[in-house]
């Protein structure tokens, strides 16, 4: 297994909450914090015109996402952690700064069959040229 990828749908979410790029600014960094995750740069958010932020954190182990839409009440957030970094943990920090009403996690485990390589940021796996990587030690993309 290289990580495991939250997909996370709330619901009922206050627009003023998913139109606050401090707010988001600050829960990309507190999940990471929280998950045992390690940027390798600041957030980076882009308003909309007509509402609503997308915004990223890239980490060691792969990334954290959020994208808002205030007039739906709806936020879409992704957690992707390689090795023994905790999304769940991750998801905590957006649960509490969100207050979502409602909301659906899926959680898919990524880089099955890799026939019981495991995979940790600070020792890379070795693949083919041609294959991607999640993070290798050093903080290097």
């Amino acid at each position: 297994m290289i990580g495991r990828h939250l997909l996370i749908d709330f619901h009922e979410v206050s627009a003023e909450r998913l139109d606050d790029a401090e707010l988001l600014s600050h829960l990309l960094v507190e999940a990471a914090r929280r998950g045992g995750l390690t940027p390798l740069g600041p957030p980076v958010l882009h308003r909309f015109r007509g509402g609503g932020l997308t915004g990223y954190l890239l980490l060691s182990e792969s990334h954290i996402a959020v994208h808002t839409y205030p007039e739906l009440g709806f936020a879409a957030i992704d957690v992707f952690a390689c090795g023994s970094g905790d999304p769940r943990a991750a998801l905590d920090v957006f649960r509490t700064g969100l207050a979502p009403p409602r909301e659906r996690v899926t959680t898919a485990t990524r880089g099955e069959g890799l026939g019981g390589r495991a995979f940790s940021p600070s020792v890379p796996l070795e693949l083919e040229p041609s294959a991607g990587h999640c993070g290798k030690a050093g903080g290097e993309p």
